[in-house]
């Protein structure tokens, strides 16, 4: 496993570990509207590499990559963002066929570690409240949910739970 800064050339696989991932877990989501979220939420203008703070990671594994949907070997990939002394995670997958490996601790540690350097107190993570192994993930790494807020997909609006943890 190699975990590495995403650089622009990832970002079809970044999509492609994304839309495998959302089609997997978001059953509440109609698949057309899962694909169209993928393909404007998932790109160099919504991710910007080099905009101060952000941390784009990606997880490359060569064991993996024939169950993967054509990512390659980038099995997984986060995107968090720092700002003053609180850090969101904004975006953490890794494909079905790798998840249950460590591979998404991993990652979440890595991330961390990037983060720290950022000179954050806090971080933040942010996903559907319907998602409960996202729920039970966090929980595992220390966060406890504290706030709840909304997300909002093309005029429809979804409840979100906020997870949080000091450093």
């Amino acid at each position: 496993m190699n975990i590495r800064p995403a650089t622009g050339d990832d970002f079809a696989a970044i999509k492609a570990v994304a839309r495998e991932a959302w089609h997997d877990t978001y059953d509440e989501l109609d698949e057309a509207l899962i694909d169209r979220t993928v393909d404007a939420w998932y790109t160099d203008d919504t991710m910007p590499l080099e905009a101060p703070g952000t941390v784009v990671l990606v997880v490359e594994e060569s064991d993996l990559a024939d169950e993967t949907a054509g990512t390659n070997d980038i099995v997984g990939f986060t995107h968090a963002v720092a700002q003053g002394e609180t850090a969101d995670i904004l975006r953490m997958y890794v494909v079905p066929a790798a998840q249950g490996q460590g591979i998404g601790t991993t990652l979440h540690e890595r991330l961390l570690v990037e983060l720290e350097a950022h000179d954050v107190e806090g971080v933040r993570a942010f996903d559907f409240a319907f998602n409960d192994v996202s729920r039970r993930f966090y929980e595992s790494m220390g966060f406890e949910q504290t706030d709840t807020g909304e997300v909002e997909i093309e005029g429809e609006h979804y409840d979100e739970a906020v997870y949080a943890t000091e450093l």
